[in-house]
């Protein structure tokens, strides 16, 4: 979700109520676009951390230290002189825009009593930190904006700051209904972005969310609704609104899986499908938010040499396949070869010499056809020629078929592969990959044929009935699971005819509920490649039916009695068991 006003609105809150009053004791500047501000308080030391990243600009409260440069750049150097141990005496946002004022008072050289301000921009690429006077002249900058770089406004020292208005938007916090309604039926495009365009501070997000709570469709223009309608969501807007005026935020994380899909300072209604997570500071949702989601693109990133690996082995094997199912089908009329030789033993000893043609009885259809023949040759010597051909087609298809079968295999297994590095969570996971790869000889092992040692663990889950469930994290994992971990009467799952994870749910003895069956079923969906789908047909079956064939390649099984249903692939409500 985009770090909109409203997000700011709650962490401004959230920094006034904890920060006011508070004596800044220490500035570092971790990287060249991030400063750490020590900031002590009665209640106790907090850090507030600052970033101007352009690809993740962030402001939050932090228990995190950060490791400092041995020298301290300029602007850090700059803010140590003029507000070390200054107090901080107010913390404001104007409207809802995507910025945050610390209103600093701290003592010159002389002991002089004086003010400055210290402005944080969360705008994007755009983001910044400047540092102001009382008059509002820049002092400096983390980052120096020269006329080059943006004609809308320069940030550099001496310059007058100001906030650009480029999108000319109102502020929602004191939008009058005739404002409002004027301002959405003078755009064309769907409701929610009409609504996030003229607006400051709304992400599409929550432009989403103020129509789902006025029950109207996005995809609708303002056009398209009458003026009862219109005030209507004039009415759930403005109250949307009233709990960003009296703070009552509630941040929240909604999650797809465990994957972290969504934040908000206010519950989303039109993501109630998910799982979601409550937090008592906006701080707490930030740091848990992006700490979950930068891990994911860490691990995304960590796994591309073996991703190029495997899809450049999927490419060549579905080239093959290809290649060997063409071949197969110049095969399919083998058995016309050995008729035409069979007819021609019988039929041709009244052919006259150098004949073109045979027409016989095909006794085997009751029809008569006509063999061609190769007039240099005898009688004879046409029906080896035609059984030659026959042989060498029946020799071609049986290999064919073997080799088909065995790039099929191949196909699937690199599948699975592919799929275990989409649920893969951390670098353990891809090291029990990457041993599997090594294994299967995909992945020449260097040094030392030595294994590494593995510590990935399967995801563990609890039924709404209190039964625990396993889900193996790849090919290695699921082997373990479904022959070493699991006993005969446990209860296998699995997404049919599509790569995937096994699931066991530990019956200890019992007869599972139905409920239980469902929720195996979904964590069988959600972990395959066909996670997403409303509809996904899974396999189930006792343990004890599942079996292994020799020489079998790592997660592949056999069984020949099975249960299925169909399911979604929505795992929300199903509880998750740290390991």
């Amino acid at each position: 979700m985009a770090f909109d006003g409203i997000t700011v609105a709650a962490v401004t809150q959230e920094l006034k109520n904890t920060l006011t009053g508070g004596r800044i004791t220490k500035i570092a500047q971790p990287e060249t676009d991030e400063l750490l501000l020590t900031i002590k308080t009665p209640a106790g030391a907090n850090r507030l951390y600052i970033s101007a990243s352009a690809s993740l600009p962030l402001i939050y409260l932090t228990d995190e230290n950060k490791l400092s440069p041995m020298t301290a750049p300029n602007f850090c150097m700059l803010l140590r002189k003029h507000i070390g141990n200054g107090r901080i005496t107010d913390i404001s946002q104007p409207g809802l825009e995507r910025i945050i004022h610390l209103d600093i008072e701290h003592l010159d050289e002389l002991g002089d009593l004086c003010r400055k301000k210290l402005i944080i921009e969360i705008m994007g690429k755009h983001s910044n930190i400047i540092f102001c006077d009382d008059k509002g002249r820049i002092i400096d900058s983390i980052k120096h904006v020269n006329a080059q770089m943006s004609s809308v406004r320069e940030v550099l020292p001496g310059r007058e700051y100001f906030i650009p208005d480029t999108m000319s938007k109102l502020n929602p916090l004191d939008v009058s209904q005739e404002s409002f309604i004027e301002a959405l039926t003078k755009k064309p495009s769907r409701l929610s972005k009409a609504v996030y365009t003229s607006f400051t501070g709304i992400s599409p997000v929550l432009a989403e969310e103020i129509c789902s709570l006025a029950g109207l469709e996005s995809d609708m223009t303002a056009k398209d609704l009458s003026l009862d309608m219109l005030a209507h969501l004039y009415r759930q807007f403005s109250y949307y609104m009233e709990q960003i005026k009296l703070g009552e935020y509630q941040p929240v994380i909604y999650y797809d899986g465990n994957t972290p899909k969504e934040f908000c300072a206010l519950p989303l209604s039109h993501y109630s499908q998910y799982l979601n997570k409550e937090f008592d500071s906006i701080s707490q949702v930030l740091i848990t938010y992006y700490a979950d989601r930068n891990a994911l693109t860490r691990i995304r990133q960590k796994s591309t040499d073996l991703r190029h690996v495997v899809q450049t082995a999927l490419e060549r094997n579905r080239k093959k396949y290809d290649l060997q199912t063409r071949q197969l089908k110049d095969t399919e009329n083998r058995e016309k070869y050995k008729v035409y030789g069979e007819l021609i033993n019988i039929y041709g000893y009244s052919l006259p010499h150098g004949s073109k043609e045979l027409t016989a009885l095909n006794y085997y259809t009751d029809q008569e056809i006509t063999i061609p023949l190769d007039p240099i040759l005898t009688p004879q010597e046409n029906s080896q020629k035609y059984f030659a051909r026959y042989n060498k087609q029946k020799r071609t298809f049986e290999a064919l078929t073997k080799l088909l079968q065995e790039t099929s295999e191949d196909i699937q297994y690199l599948e699975s592969i592919s799929n275990a590095l989409d649920i893969a969570m951390n670098e353990a996971d891809l090291a029990q990959i990457k041993e599997e790869l090594m294994q299967s000889g995909y992945i020449r092992r260097k040094f030392t044929k030595k294994k590494v040692k593995l510590n990935s663990k399967p995801m563990h889950y609890i039924s709404s009935d209190g039964y625990h469930m396993y889900v193996g994290k790849n090919n290695l994992q699921n082997d373990e699971l479904t022959f070493s971990f699991a006993v005969g009467n446990d209860w296998w799952f699995h997404a049919k005819g599509a790569p995937g994870s096994h699931v066991i749910v530990k019956t200890n003895g019992d007869e599972l509920p139905d409920r239980t069956f469902e929720e195996a079923g979904r964590l069988a969906a959600y972990y395959s490649k066909n996670r997403g789908s409303d509809k996904v047909e899974i396999d189930y079956v006792e343990k004890k039916h599942v079996k292994k064939p020799n020489g079998a390649k790592p997660g592949f099984v056999v069984y020949y009695t099975n249960y299925s249903l169909v399911i979604d692939s929505d795992i929300s409500n199903i509880e998750t068991v740290q390991n």
